[in-house]
């Protein structure tokens, strides 16, 4: 009985003591924001977790050799963010905040509490973009409400029911890269 107990106890610290097969890097950056106004002061924290991942491989696996080469394998970059604000917390995958480009005007796309803001030239809220259970958006104006989504190049692409001629119409905020 002593000897099966002491091999299950071995048995266990063996499967702890594996090798690791892979390089983990992860950083974590948090900012706080503070606004003061006449309502109040309003205070946001935003966490932005990025983790590399990369598998550890050898160029020569099945040799003899004592000491192995490693081989370069592709890293796997994931990076969640999460806004903190009011008591809310909103988690995002990717930050599509940037700067657009439609019909010639310049629109910034920013970060909120509860899915993103689009704001005009002269920094006049124009719009708000609210995430939807299937990762697409409802842009939402004075005069407007429309589907949305990111597509394969980060721009954002809007699409509009028109009533009076029954079609659907299209219009593209095209990224703005630096």
């Amino acid at each position: 009985m002593k000897t099966l107990i002491l091999g299950m106890v071995a048995f266990l610290f063996s499967v702890n003591i594996q090798a690791q097969n892979k390089n983990v890097k992860s950083e974590i950056k948090t900012t706080v924001t503070t606004v003061k106004n006449s309502d109040g002061q309003k205070k946001s924290v935003k966490t932005q977790e990025v983790k590399e991942i990369q598998k550890i491989e050898l160029k020569d696996a099945e040799s003899n050799a004592l000491n192995k080469e490693r081989k370069e394998t592709p890293v796997e970059v994931t990076a969640i963010t999460s806004i903190t604000a009011n008591g809310v917390t909103n988690i995002v995958d990717v930050d599509r905040s940037a700067y657009y480009d439609l019909n010639g005007q310049k629109y910034e796309v920013k970060l909120a509490e509860s899915g993103y803001t689009i704001y005009q030239p002269n920094a006049e809220k124009a719009a708000v973009l609210r995430k939807t259970s299937n990762n697409n958006y409802i842009y939402s104006s004075k005069n407007k409400t429309s589907y949305g989504y990111f597509d394969a190049n980060g721009n954002l692409v809007l699409e509009s029911y028109d009533d009076k001629t029954d079609k659907i119409t299209v219009e593209t905020f095209v990224i703005i890269k630096k």
